[in-house]
């Protein structure tokens, strides 16, 4: 369908369409543009930086029009290759939309273009006293283009809940050039279909936002990190599902397994206890006066007879060396494995013991290395398949591995994905979770957005 080259009339339009320096053509300049974070690469033909909406409608006009495979793209941090051109055909990058275009403390929302990150958004709220919830690990690179995209997330989503729930309205452009004005300006709003949290998380397979309201948050007046270990992966699970059956609900609850405690134990500035197989890192936010209470009923919560140690922060600085323990790890694990496949799933609460169970049975039957982390207050765990391809053995396992994995995910009642989103590296597992009936209905509102199949073509659906 789509074609190898440009036609002379679509390059002579789209020349005319935006001044030369914010249209690429060189190879060179463009092979930049054609990667995300999963490592897969695809050169498109050309990379267009509009900077206004009316830019954004006139280059999607053209694309649709020739038939041209158009990729919209923030700074790349993506995991899945949501943001491969795997059609070439042109990209759009939106790093030069990166305004923030008003702040309405009063009503507590920012209205933003795509490009502007989250580091800054989170900055400019917290001149005013306020904070947008969304807070991936990328949050200083990483676009609030990406978190609408992929319905990011990150540690305070056990509290605060995810970008979809925390963004209030959009601007968006569909495959022939229409304009989308939907959502509201308030908290609550039933007028019409609720197309804002359809087109977040679509991957930019319906339309391209290039605008957004964002719901801001007061900022908590006061913080304090909480560590506790265990003897068993068994007793921190126990925790986990105790802490989130309370009354007092942590801001951010964070798990590493046995072994990624090994991967970290030894590095500079890790203090462990020498018997941990499990660790959880909470984290519990409000008023000042309120912190000795909480710190309480979280511990108490998360105390039984696999417990080890228990500690908090009472400073800023303390609360940093309890998450350097967090944070050493995702560097460790490039180390370790030349290869890694790293996924984002998500099981009910009460299934964390079952689901970390079986991935142990799989890593011994597989002979793969599997290290968990990741954010189980809302049993989002990042499961890490280590491996090879210069093993023999383990690059022949990695794969059927993975489809173990996902299959004992869905069978406890989970997702495939948590934040990362689908893109292309589980386009070929979404109909193990999802029935061929609702899968059609998706195609159908896909085939409605973007007729042509120009937008972001060949994602998500397998």
């Amino acid at each position: 369908m789509f074609s190898d080259e440009f036609s002379d009339d679509f390059l002579k339009s789209l020349k005319a369409a935006l001044p030369e320096e914010r249209l690429l053509l060189d190879v060179e300049e463009c092979w930049t543009y054609g990667f995300d974070n999963s490592r897969r690469h695809a050169t498109p033909l050309a990379v267009a930086l509009p900077v206004t909406h009316a830019e954004v409608v006139s280059i999607t006009k053209l694309c649709n029009l020739h038939l041209v495979p158009l990729v919209v793209r923030g700074r790349g941090t993506g995991t899945t290759g949501g943001s491969v051109p795997i059609k070439g055909g042109l990209v759009m990058s939106m790093e030069q939309m990166n305004r923030i275009i008003s702040v309405d403390i009063e009503n507590r929302l920012m209205r933003v273009e795509p490009g502007v990150t989250n580091q800054e958004v989170q900055e400019r709220a917290a001149e005013d006293g306020f904070f947008w919830a969304p807070d991936p690990g990328s949050a200083s690179v990483c676009t609030v283009g990406g978190n609408l995209a992929f319905n990011a997330a990150g540690p305070r989503a056990v509290k605060y809940a995810t970008t979809r729930e925390n963004t209030l309205g959009l601007v968006a452009v569909t495959a022939n050039g229409d304009t989308l004005r939907c959502g509201v300006r308030t908290t609550k709003g039933v007028t019409g279909y609720d197309m804002t949290r359809l087109i977040i998380g679509s991957e930019g397979t319906l339309a391209i936002i290039t605008r957004a309201t964002l719901k801001l948050l007061p900022l908590p007046e006061c913080k304090r990190t909480i560590s506790a270990s265990y003897q068993s992966i068994e007793g921190a699970t126990e925790a986990i599902v105790t802490i989130m059956n309370q009354s007092l609900i942590p801001s951010a609850l964070e798990f590493l397994d046995h072994s990624a405690i090994d991967l970290i134990r030894d590095q500079p500035g890790i203090n462990l206890h020498e018997q941990a197989n499990a660790l959880l890192l909470i984290e519990v936010d409000g008023l000042a006066s309120a912190m000795t209470d909480a710190i309480k009923q979280i511990s108490s919560a998360a105390s039984n007879s696999s417990l080890l140690e228990i500690s908090h922060s009472n400073t800023e600085e303390e609360a940093k060396q309890l998450w350097a323990t967090r944070k050493a790890l995702s560097p460790v694990l490039r180390k370790v494995a030349p290869n890694k496949l790293n996924e984002d799933v998500v099981v009910p609460v009460g299934k964390i013991p079952a689901l970390l169970e079986g991935l142990q049975a799989l890593s011994e039957k597989h002979g793969i290395p599997i290290v968990n982390f990741g954010h189980a207050g809302n049993g989002n765990i990042h499961v890490n398949l280590l491996y090879d391809t210069q093993n023999t053995f383990q690059a022949s396992q990695a794969h059927p591995c993975l489809c173990a994995v996902f299959d004992l995910v869905l069978d406890l009642g989970g997702t495939l994905s948590g934040e990362h989103g689908i893109g292309t590296e589980k386009m070929a597992f979404i109909s193990q979770e999802i029935d061929e009936y609702t899968l059609s209905w998706m195609k159908k509102l896909k085939i409605l957005f973007d007729p042509n199949n120009i937008l972001n073509p060949g994602k998500v659906f397998p």
